[in-house]
């Protein structure tokens, strides 16, 4: 796969036919939007909740006031962003909505996010592995001769987790260029790295998508609030699909005040980029770091010689690391999160006491 010839992509050709004919769950929030004085619609308990904050009411089941937010924040109209409870929502809703169980297919490409795989056995949806090359990057012709017409869609996380660097854009596009599915190119840490988002890209790629998330740089993973941002065509069968009031009102209402918020966010932003370098020179001193890779995420990579003794060493000194060592092209490695100064601090001096 070494041109880049725009295809013809066609989103009728890969909707499932169950879902395009599907009739949606019409909820009372639906029917009705605007304000009144009297809600008798939805058999909700009028007399209000046991909580301050009247709980009572179903949420928005569009998010409306988030989506307007986000619109701002990312240069995205609204008709083009997806709200769901985590990004692990979204990815299972376009195996349901693109992916006929049993019969269709996905490219992954290893070691990479392990829900992709995952929500594909829970689909019963055939997955396709191609491992990236020995530098972490996209085989481009593994994955042209992996794809054949039953290739619904294929996943890419970038920044990768849990290598922690971005891919080749130019190999992404050439994906973009040449696939008749969708490319779901999964940013969660696109926050902390030097490449640019490519939510830039929806309107010249009709089969992108795009996955996003509050859970890192905003820090709200206890939120459960992950994005997709889409054609507005994409966008309206995941809405289609999903369930009618997935993300809560708390979700909506706390996600709303966090956004209203980004100087505090960048300003940590910058304090994790200061620290994951801080970090990464003072692991290179210990003989058992064999290699640290390059990261454009809040964590780094890091090839030891022990990985497993390292591991239960730092638990019992109540510090907790991720081991990958038994990933492939992650042997010996553990991946570690960038904390704060203090738990860097910690971190290191634990591990000098290693042996």
């Amino acid at each position: 796969m070494t041109q880049r010839n725009k295809t013809m992509f066609s989103l009728d050709k890969i909707l499932r036919k169950n879902i395009k004919n599907l009739t949606p769950y019409s909820s009372a929030r639906d029917e009705f939007q605007g304000e009144a004085s009297v809600y008798l619609d939805a058999n909700e308990n009028a007399f209000g909740s046991p909580l301050d904050t009247p709980y009572n009411r179903y949420p928005d089941p569009l998010q409306y006031n988030v989506k307007k937010r986000l619109s701002e924040i990312k240069g995205v109209p609204i008709r083009n962003i997806f709200l769901g409870n985590g990004s692990d929502e979204a990815i299972d809703i376009l195996f349901r909505s693109f992916c006929n169980p049993g019969v269709d297919n996905v490219i992954l490409v290893p070691p990479t996010y392990g829900m992709y795989e995952v929500s594909a056995n829970i689909n019963d949806i055939e997955t396709r592995k191609v491992p990236l090359t020995a530098d972490f990057q996209l085989n481009l012709d593994g994955i042209a001769e992996a794809i054949d017409e039953r290739t619904k869609l294929i996943f890419i996380c970038s920044p990768n987790n849990p290598t922690g660097n971005s891919m080749n854009r130019d190999d992404v596009e050439t994906l973009l260029a040449n696939f008749n599915g969708l490319v779901v190119v999964d940013e969660a840490y696109i926050n902390f790295s030097r490449q640019k988002t490519f939510i830039q890209e929806l309107t010249e790629y009709a089969n992108l998508v795009v996955l996003q998330t509050l859970s890192k740089a905003w820090g709200l993973a206890g939120l459960r609030v992950g994005m997709a941002f889409a054609s507005e065509e994409i966008i309206e069968v995941m809405n289609k699909v999903k369930p009618p009031y997935n993300i809560n009102e708390s979700s909506q209402q706390l996600a709303l005040k966090a956004l209203g918020n980004v100087d505090q966010v960048n300003g940590w932003i910058k304090e994790i980029l200061v620290q994951r370098d801080k970090l990464v020179l003072n692991l290179k001193d210990f003989d058992f770091v064999l290699d640290i890779y390059p990261s454009d995420a809040n964590f780094i990579l890091v090839k030891t010689t022990d990985p497993k003794g390292i591991y239960n060493f730092l638990v019992q000194k109540g510090i907790i690391v991720r081991d990958r060592s038994k990933i492939d092209l992650c042997e010996g490695s553990l991946r570690i999160t960038v904390g704060t100064p203090a738990e860097n601090d910690k971190l290191i001096e634990t591990l000098k006491k290693f042996k």
